[in-house]
């Protein structure tokens, strides 16, 4: 007896199945739907929260100074004054710019960042004062800022208490630490840059024109 032939049913019949592609065209996925949950419940980092709350605070650092612009807008005078003290040079929204983009070199452009956050806190307010307390505290006081200012540990310990009950003073010491410490140390050495001279030279230069 002939045994009889035993077929084998195609899989791309069978119902319930479906099959749009041969075998040789279909292609492994580069990544699992694993993969994708992962990455939709990972949560936003300190550092990519704190950079967020800096960049609303103080744009204009954020962005830099496009010096074509300052150019129309500054006179050598203006910026021959930036020498005679900080004051004068942070009291010039156009300075503050300059002389961040000199820290930013130096990396240390927290410390002025810092100062103009204390100096926006100082007109936010009363009832505002506990959230933007926190996030300059966090962002710059903290052991573990993202821009951890340079400053002794009593004062870091002393401001962290006055943010448990803020109030518009309650960065002034550590502002004041700050702004010696750029005082003394950033300042003298931006006058003597390539980012400020050439500046004031190019000013110069065109006003002779």
């Amino acid at each position: 007896m002939r045994a009889a032939a035993i077929s084998m049913p195609r899989l791309d019949k069978m119902p319930g199945m479906f099959f749009s592609a041969g075998p040789k065209d279909l292609k492994e996925p580069s990544h699992s739907l694993l993969d994708d949950k992962t990455q939709k419940k990972r949560p936003k980092t300190f550092g990519m929260d704190m950079k967020a709350y800096l960049r609303s605070m103080i744009p204009h650092l954020e962005s830099g100074m496009k010096s074509s612009k300052s150019k129309d807008i500054l006179s050598a005078e203006e910026v021959m004054q930036w020498s005679q003290s900080l004051e004068k040079l942070l009291a010039n929204q156009t300075g503050q710019s300059v002389f961040g983009n000199f820290l930013k070199s130096e990396f240390s452009e927290e410390n002025i960042e810092f100062w103009l956050a204390c100096e926006d806190y100082k007109k936010t307010e009363i009832d505002l004062l506990s959230s933007k307390a926190e996030n300059i505290y966090k962002a710059f006081v903290h052991s573990d800022a993202v821009k951890q200012i340079n400053i002794d540990f009593r004062t870091r310990e002393s401001t962290a208490k006055k943010i448990k009950a803020p109030t518009p003073s309650s960065f002034d010491e550590a502002q004041k630490v700050i702004y010696t410490l750029m005082e003394k140390d950033s300042y003298p050495r931006f006058l003597k840059s390539n980012i400020y001279l050439n500046l004031l030279n190019d000013l110069q230069a065109n006003s002779l024109k």
